[in-house]
This record gives structure tokens, C-alpha cells and sequence, in this order.
């Protein structure tokens, strides 16, 4: 099983569509989909510096933006399946599906360690993977990735979210963190024609 976080800049990019049906097509049984904020959390980040409110409703308003994403993805390719939870997502894929992660459940009534922008779709992507036991998650960014820098490193530029490399430490998972134009490299780890040895 694969998380594969497409990071929230990408609801504008013309690349999207595409990677929604290759994960369509070759993820079904096997691909969970994570959508970021993207734009929809810019306004969070923007009403908030304007009206100063906490980071807990800056946090849930960040998860909405998440839901958005997830919802155009479900317009721009139907055959992605919805799942809020982990018994949903696993039923999607058991039917062969590709599920699409509505992370609702990641509102929060009161304040904790993980309800600020320290903790963004990243990080919640990694989770994700972690309860759904999933041998691979799998990062789509919209910037040039440099191959040479760690999770550490890509954290500390703000590629990834500040909790990010501190959470992934000891994961199982293979972590691999790509940029939006690897397409076909992934299109070749689904198929399994390509290895690839993750962070």
C-alpha cells in the first residue's frame, strides 16, 4: 500500500489531471491520495495574520482547505474514491479502488501539539501511512527537489513542514519526495518495472 500526498500548490497546475489518473489507473487496491491546502490555505494563513485568531481554528480551517482539494480532485477525476477514515480507505482499496483521503477527523475540539503550521498535510500524509501501515508514501512537490538534500535539510528550506524530519525519524515506510514532473518515474514504480531506494 502507497500514501501519495500531492502537495496543495498543484490545484492549479495543468499537471494535475494527469497524475489523478495515473494514480486512478495503476493505484486502484493500493494508493491512498493526501491532498494540501494549497491556495485554499493561503486564505487560512492570510485571515488569520489579518485577524489574529489561534492556531486551532487556523489548524481546522487548514484541514478544510485540505477537504476542498480532496473534493476538486474527486470533480477533475471521478473514479477516485472518498474515504474520511481508516476502515473507509481500507474498503476502497479492498474493492480496487483508488482512495482519496478526506481528513475530516483531523479537526480538533481543543488545542494540542499538533494544531499549528508546524504540522502541515506533510506531516499528516505521514501519519496516515504510519496507521495505514503502508510501505511507501510518497511526496509530490511543486519546486525542484534537490536528491542530495535530507528530510532535515528540505524541512529547514520550508519544502517541508518544520515537524516533518523530527516525525519521519525511524519510519517504516520508504519516503520518497519528488517534484511535480516525475510523472513517469512514479508511472514505472507503480508498474514495477523501476527500483527506487526512498529517504
Amino acid at each position: 500500500m502507497w500514501v501519495v500526498k500531492l502537495g496543495g500548490s498543484m490545484n492549479t497546475d495543468p499537471l494535475l489531471p494527469g497524475w489523478l489518473d495515473l494514480l486512478a489507473q495503476l493505484g486502484g487496491g493500493r494508493v491512498t491520495i493526501v491532498c494540501g491546502g494549497g491556495t485554499f490555505a493561503d486564505e487560512v494563513r492570510s485571515a488569520q495574520a489579518h485577524w489574529h485568531f489561534d492556531d486551532l481554528a487556523a489548524h481546522n480551517m487548514a484541514v478544510l482547505a485540505m477537504a476542498q482539494n480532496a473534493y476538486l480532485a474527486r470533480g477533475l477525476n471521478p473514479a477516485l474514491r472518498m474515504a474520511a477514515t481508516q476502515a473507509e480507505i481500507r474498503s476502497v482499496l479492498h474493492g480496487g479502488h483508488t482512495a482519496l483521503w478526506l481528513p475530516i477527523g483531523q479537526c480538533r475540539d481543543e488545542p494540542d501539539a499538533d494544531a499549528n503550521w508546524d504540522v502541515t498535510s506533510d506531516s499528516m500524509a505521514l501519519d496516515l501511512a504510519r496507521q495505514l501501515n503502508a510501505e511507501r508514501l510518497v511526496i509530490v512537490k511543486a519546486c525542484e527537489i534537490d536528491p542530495a538534500l535530507s528530510l532535515a535539510d528540505l524541512s529547514g528550506a520550508g519544502i517541508l513542514d518544520r515537524r516533518f524530519a523530527s516525525l519521519a525519524a525511524g519510519a517504516a515506510c520508504t519516503i520518497d519526495i519528488v517534484q511535480r514532473t516525475e510523472l513517469a518515474h512514479i508511472r514505472l514504480l507503480l508498474l514495477g518495472t523501476e527500483r527506487n531506494v526512498g529517504t
